[in-house]
């Protein structure tokens, strides 16, 4: 269990960046998903026939979702181009939230890593003529794991 002395203040949700294993530039508006889940395994022990027992089974983990302005950057969908092509490359992703400080100010908090990622889902924007909004589009990961790391 992490503990901290002091004061805490919880950090903004608008501070991150997403680093992606050899994709140079990659900046998200928003992202979804970090979360896990384990399966529960029920069973009856023996000749006890009123008390369910439950286990831990599998771990899964929920496709973290990512979205981002269109730009003239083609890495991330060439990467999901490939996928649909058949060539999976999978490469480690970490999101990473930063305080007050922000990147520039070294205020790193918190980093998820997401271990062998992949694009599974690319959604391109919403375009309307009567809009005045940024054209967004969105990339859905799918992972085999993910540990989280907090940083002084």
């Amino acid at each position: 269990m992490r503990r901290e002395s002091g004061p805490f203040d919880p950090f903004g949700s608008f501070n991150f960046i997403v680093e992606i294993e050899g994709i140079t530039s990659a900046g998200f508006s928003e992202c979804t998903g970090l979360d896990t889940e384990t399966d529960i395994v029920e069973y009856r022990e023996g000749a006890d026939d009123i008390t369910v027992r439950k286990l831990p089974g599998l771990k899964k983990f929920s496709n973290v979702t990512l979205k981002r302005g269109v730009s003239t950057n083609t890495e991330l969908f060439d990467w999901r181009k490939s996928v649909m092509d058949g060539a999976i490359e999978r490469k480690n992703v970490s999101i990473v939230l930063y305080d007050e400080r922000g990147v520039s100010g070294g205020g790193e908090r918190v980093r998820w890593n997401l271990q062998n990622a992949w694009p599974s889902k690319w959604v391109g924007p919403e375009l309307k003529g009567s809009a005045n909004e940024v054209a967004v589009e969105t990339l859905e990961f799918c992972h085999e794991g993910i540990t989280d790391l907090v940083t002084s």
